[in-house]
């Protein structure tokens, strides 16, 4: 909403100097709000237009008076245009303390999340942080921008502008603008939550202003290979180099719960030699979570590992292709095994913990420690009991009850 603003000037009658002039005052309107200041020039009583504010005649001191009242004006409405482009916060106050150069800055919504992208950058060429976050941060900054626009019709926003109904209007825009599935929207609201957390705690608002919101995570079906798609996908023939290689990188990750990018930051020094009983372990953090990873290798990875052995001369342990490219390939190799799901390499991580590990009995804890998840809540979304885990564990069910049988009473041949 455009607010309302005037500058006015009048003489303060009550300071009359020896020359018999009045000092000659400002005054800025904005919404109803005012600020007076001194405009350094003194103007005759005799010449001055109350209505108009402005000296009359043509005399030396009429314009001289107004020439500087000018020049005034043009600095007040400069400083005042800048504000509401700016931060879209604008007050008499400001516009004063702007104009005597005694302007406080409003930390703006946009230009604190611009200095935290670059900081956080700092961090990635450091190695501490994951460039894909950072990818992330930077697609929820341009979309920001976009709804500010959209919603506002302004480029910033003061922080202390932020109403509670910000981070709900921004949920709607992201899906009936964007068309963003809700768990989309989930991570792209929460980076605007916690920058308002910090500059709660920093003291630039006063209070957070998003305490009553809540957004929850959709439950979505994660999807995995079956342990019969698993074994098609391994003993498909006739791959060529390319392919195979695609092929083997996925298992391989299958096998070991490895995303993809820390399998190509995987490097010979990261597979180890356990002292006591000679397997092979690989030891390393995920890029993701910085979390410690530590799987056994079972004999499948050992057989691709030993295939590609010594081919990278830079120290890592396989020549990974680029990440586009890779999954374009594993596509079509699914589709030559005649699988017809979609497949993500994310998926090799969902196979890994429903199909290698849980059906097979592994407990969830050392499935969270496998795939070094930071909570166990986060290894729960790939809990899935496939229907042969399901019957195995009826069947073993009905076997023990079949022992306490003998001792139910007879209802009338329920049992028999």
């Amino acid at each position: 909403m455009k607010s309302t603003y005037s500058v006015i000037f009048y003489l303060k009658r009550e300071k009359l100097k020896k020359d018999g002039t009045y000092p000659v005052m400002g005054r800025i309107t904005v919404d109803g709000t005012q600020c007076q200041f001194s405009c350094k020039v003194n103007c005759s009583p005799d010449i001055w237009e109350t209505k108009g504010g402005r000296a009359t005649g043509k005399s030396i001191m009429a314009r001289s008076v107004n020439m500087e009242l000018d020049k005034i004006k043009a600095r007040i409405d400069k400083y005042y245009k800048e504000i509401v482009d700016r931060d879209n916060f604008v007050t008499a106050e400001k516009v004063k303390n702007a104009f005597l150069g005694l302007e406080f800055r409003q930390h703006t919504l946009m230009t604190t999340y611009a200095q935290w992208i670059a900081n956080y950058e700092k961090q990635v060429e450091g190695g501490l942080k994951a460039p894909k976050t950072l990818n992330k941060y930077n697609a929820v900054y341009k979309h920001v921008g976009d709804f500010l626009r959209f919603h506002y019709h302004v480029s910033d926003m003061a922080l202390k502008e932020i109403e509670p109904s910000f981070i709900s209007d921004f949920e709607i825009y992201l899906k009936a603008e964007k068309h963003f599935c809700h768990n989309t929207v989930n991570i792209y609201v929460k980076p605007i939550m916690m920058l308002m957390h910090r500059a709660h705690e920093n003291g630039w608002v006063a209070r957070y202003p998003f305490g009553e919101y809540k957004i929850g995570k959709a439950e979505v079906d994660k999807g995995f290979l079956t342990k019969d798609e698993l074994q098609t996908l391994m003993n498909i023939p006739n791959l060529n180099a390319k392919r195979s290689l695609v092929r083997d990188l996925f298992v391989f990750c299958c096998f070991t719960g490895l995303s993809w990018i820390d399998l190509k930051n995987l490097k010979e020094e990261n597979v180890v030699k356990n002292p006591v009983d000679g397997s092979l372990w690989i030891r390393t953090h995920r890029q993701k979570t910085g979390v410690a990873e530590n799987v056994k290798l079972m004999p499948v990875p050992l057989i691709i590992l030993k295939k590609y052995k010594g081919l990278c001369d830079d120290g890592h342990v396989f020549p990974v292709p680029a990440f586009q490219s890779g999954c374009l390939m594993l596509n079509t190799i699914a589709k030559m095994c005649g699988i017809q799901k979609h497949l993500t390499w994310h998926m090799s991580r969902h196979t890994m913990a429903t199909v290698v590990c849980l059906a097979n009995g592994m407990p969830l804890e050392v499935v969270s420690s496998v795939l070094g998840h930071k909570s166990i809540e986060s290894t729960q979304i790939y809990a899935r009991i496939t229907q042969e885990k399901l019957g195995c564990e009826i069947d073993t069910l009905a076997s023990k009850l079949a022992k306490i049988e003998q001792f139910v009473p007879n209802f009338g041949g329920v049992l028999e």
